[in-house]
């Protein structure tokens, strides 16, 4: 097989890693933004919020490896990519704006999440898939040359550490009573959407390399 079938397929592959991380985004964003509104739980709203960033993120990403695998030039795909990372990274720090804010009322008001199963299953079903769609989007990212889907990779392994992070809140809730709990694990969310949001403005400045995850780097 040459060189440039061996990228055709992997870049394939691509699509087909990239199309199953969108529809679990879609599928993320849903329930865990429903369940955090049922729950009262911030967390997981914020969680869900993230998921639909990280989903638009994805689209475009989509696109661009659909544009190639057709055999389109990469020039016009590449601006629109660098115009969504300026617009993901804004919306990422607006978000942790919203959640320093709204942690802050509930620690003020003393404003308990309620127990969610469903905000359970979703934590341990994204902590089980993420990190296999991180692996698979690095891979591929190495095969083709695409900074933009190891970065993705990246980003898909930030978000399991998100769901752990939202498993430990919603369960020491249910648990132990502990009505600060979810306060608190909203907040720990905060450094991981930080870090994805000035990854996404250094990639829009045209640093393809840089990875503020700290994941990128085998």
């Amino acid at each position: 097989m040459s060189v440039q079938a061996m990228r055709a397929a992997s870049v394939r592959k691509g699509v087909v890693i990239e199309l199953v991380s969108v529809l679990w985004m879609m599928v993320e964003a849903g329930v865990a933004v429903g369940a955090g509104i049922v729950a009262h739980s911030l967390a997981l709203v914020a969680f869900g919020a993230d998921s639909v960033i990280e989903w638009i993120a994805g689209v475009v990403l989509l696109w661009r490896l659909s544009l190639e695998a057709a055999g389109a030039s990469l020039e016009r795909v590449q601006r629109a990519e660098r115009i969504s990372s300026w617009m993901v990274g804004i919306a990422l720090w607006l978000l942790a704006v919203y959640v320093v804010a709204a942690a802050a009322v509930k620690l003020w008001t003393h404003q308990a999440a309620e127990a969610s199963a469903w905000g359970v299953g979703l934590a341990v079903a994204s902590g089980v898939i993420m990190p296999y769609l991180s692996t698979a989007k690095k891979r591929i990212g190495q095969e083709i040359g695409s900074a933009a889907l190891r970065a993705d990779g990246a980003c898909s392994i930030v978000c399991a550490y998100m769901a752990w992070t939202v498993l430990a809140g919603v369960l020491l809730t249910a648990l132990l009573g502990w009505w600060w709990m979810d306060a608190l694990a909203a907040l720990g969310l905060v450094y991981f959407i930080v870090t994805e949001g000035w990854e996404a403005v250094q990639e829009a400045r045209g640093r393809e390399d840089a990875c503020g995850c700290g994941c990128c780097h085998d």
